[in-house]
């Protein structure tokens, strides 16, 4: 468990790496964050690090909230998350968390909203094979079969059918990072990243020791 940081999309672009090749890039506005609250197995129940990200205007915050961040001596802050931690005393109320925690060639993982596609159907939302494109086919792009009619009688839950496609929580794993600019607060990651440029992103040191390697 490591302490990670906030930032912003800001999209994507290419790069060129030590041999030339070129290397598709997105672009993180991350940090600084700071710290808002320090969490204690022995007053909180769990070792954690809470980080605010992006100043926001006072009368955007309830009460409850400008409480909490004045108490940190915080400035007024739009986003909070946690971080678990082994040891989270080490760090202090109001200390400011930069891009200076990573560095080029670290693995990641990256946490954001996915893009949200509204309502899709089976092919582009699962993948499904189409049907018959024959004249007397009428099973184009539909399902097929979502059940027996006797026994269940019914359709199971989790069954794969059109609905909602995309604005989810997604991680994806081990992304490396190209490149580390401290004085803009930048973070370039090799690769794409969840979420539509504006999005809110929660970059971390990769969860296993294993995909550091490589």
């Amino acid at each position: 468990m490591a302490l990670g940081i906030l930032g912003t999309k800001l999209g994507m672009t290419q790069l060129f790496d030590e041999t030339g090749k070129a290397v598709p890039v997105t672009v993180v506005q991350a940090g600084p964050c700071t710290v808002t609250q320090v969490k204690t197995t022995a007053t909180d129940g769990y070792n954690a690090v809470q980080l605010g990200y992006g100043i926001t205007r006072e009368k955007r915050l309830t009460k409850p909230e400008r409480g909490h961040l004045q108490k940190a001596g915080a400035p007024w802050l739009k986003h909070l998350r946690e971080y678990r931690l082994d040891n989270p005393t080490q760090y202090q109320l109001g200390q400011q968390i930069t891009v200076d925690i990573f560095q080029p060639g670290q693995k990641v993982d990256v946490t954001g909203t996915s893009i949200g596609r509204g309502f899709a159907g089976y092919q582009k939302r699962h993948h499904f094979g189409r049907g018959p494109m024959a004249h007397g086919s009428k099973n184009h792009r539909q399902p097929g079969s979502i059940g027996p009619g006797t026994t269940p009688g019914r359709v199971y839950p989790g069954k794969r059918m059109a609905g909602r496609m995309g604005n989810e929580r997604v991680t994806i794993k081990d992304l490396r990072i190209f490149k580390v600019d401290p004085e803009r607060h930048l973070l370039v990651i090799q690769g794409s990243v969840p979420g539509k440029p504006g999005s809110l992103l929660s970059i971390q040191p990769a969860k296993y020791v294993g995909a550091q390697k490589g």
